[in-house]
């Protein structure tokens, strides 16, 4: 990793690499090396990074709307750091080229899947916290992320289970199911996999630390899609 060339793309300088190297390890490299104990991979940095980023996103909205509700506030949240905004800005900041994978993620295209790469920015949040603290983490948004957010993206901050619902239902195109496929992790700390279906094709699939969460991923992966084929 040039931990050089990822400051300069931020408009920070970073200095530890050991840890933004982990930030950029997904679970197959670690895996596929003995060594894997000395080169763990970034799930811890996502958790922790998932949770600075509901923070600052919560206390930029709070500040920037003084006059919505909480209900409101809500949905622009899960907008802004939903999969899909989340991969978006991994790919406009490069990030992927940066990711370690394994040879079998490598060969079946991982480093521009959507989950894998909002998964290396919500690491990368969690890494640079860990270095700068809060203070970085506000430079940071401040400059590359929160000037992304204008006023036309937020209008479109309804949720992504009702913006897919609004489309199936235009077109009369039958009934989505969401499907809890798989939990894992234990009782404090689980990780629920969810399937949304429209006619007996699967749309898209989501993994989140709740069945709502799940369910919401999954049907921004399935809106995307929807709207790809259009």
């Amino acid at each position: 990793m040039n931990l050089a060339e990822l400051g300069q793309t931020i408009g920070l300088s970073l200095q530890n690499e050991k840890l933004f190297l982990q930030a950029f390890t997904h679970t197959s490299f670690a895996h596929e090396r003995k060594e894997g104990r000395d080169q763990p991979d970034n799930e811890r940095l996502e958790f922790l990074g998932d949770a600075v980023l509901e923070l600052i996103v919560s206390e930029y909205l709070f500040h920037r709307f003084p006059d919505l509700k909480e209900g409101d506030l809500t949905r622009m949240r899960a907008r802004i750091v939903c999969e899909p905004s989340l991969a978006s800005f991994a790919r406009e900041l490069n990030f992927g080229k940066h990711v370690r994978l394994g040879k079998g993620e490598e060969i079946t295209g991982g480093r521009n899947r959507p989950a894998l790469l909002a998964d290396v920015f919500e690491a990368f949040v969690g890494a640079l916290y860990l270095e700068k603290g809060l203070e970085g983490i506000h430079q940071f948004m401040d400059s590359i992320i929160f000037p992304r957010i204008d006023d036309q993206w937020l209008a479109q901050a309804t949720d992504a289970k009702s913006r897919l619902q609004e489309a199936v239902q235009q077109e009369h195109l039958g009934t989505l199911e969401y499907q809890i496929v798989d939990v894992k992790g234990p009782a404090h700390d689980r990780q629920f996999m969810a399937e949304v279906w429209l006619s007996g094709e699967k749309l898209g699939v989501g993994t989140g630390r709740s069945k709502k969460e799940a369910e919401q991923r999954a049907a921004a992966e399935g809106l995307g899609r929807f709207q790809q084929r259009k």
